[in-house]
């Protein structure tokens, strides 16, 4: 079986990205180059930040596809989206209940859908 550790992102500056997830995740990359840095996420997943310019064979996608999620124990840690802005992420969608629970919605500098929610109890 194939477990999967590791989600790259193609972005357009790897080191303005590595800046940008060091300010949000609030840790240094554990690798970094002018083409590349890897941060290692809490849960032991590894979040990777490749240069478009050097990903064989080039990516035709951009940015916004997908959303890479980010579960916070309480729903109150979701309102702190305000911090997310003011480290440069651009809010599409501001705190809000949905079915699963409360969420929001950032984009990175290249539009990569960066999801933080809480699942409600119950």
């Amino acid at each position: 079986m194939i477990e999967s550790n590791s989600i790259l992102l193609f972005v357009t500056d790897a080191p303005k990205s590595a800046s940008f997830y060091g300010q949000l995740l609030g840790q240094e990359p554990v690798e970094a180059s002018p083409t590349f840095a890897m941060f290692i996420l809490p849960s032991g997943l590894a979040l990777g930040l490749w240069s478009k310019t050097g990903v064989e064979p080039a990516s035709a996608a951009t940015g916004g596809g997908c959303d890479l999620g980010f579960k916070v124990a309480t729903a109150d840690t979701v309102d702190t989206h305000a911090e997310w802005q003011g480290k440069g992420a651009t809010i599409l969608l501001p705190p809000t209940n949905l079915d699963f629970g409360r969420t929001f919605v950032a984009a990175d500098p290249d539009g990569h859908r960066l999801r933080v929610y809480n699942v409600a109890e119950g």
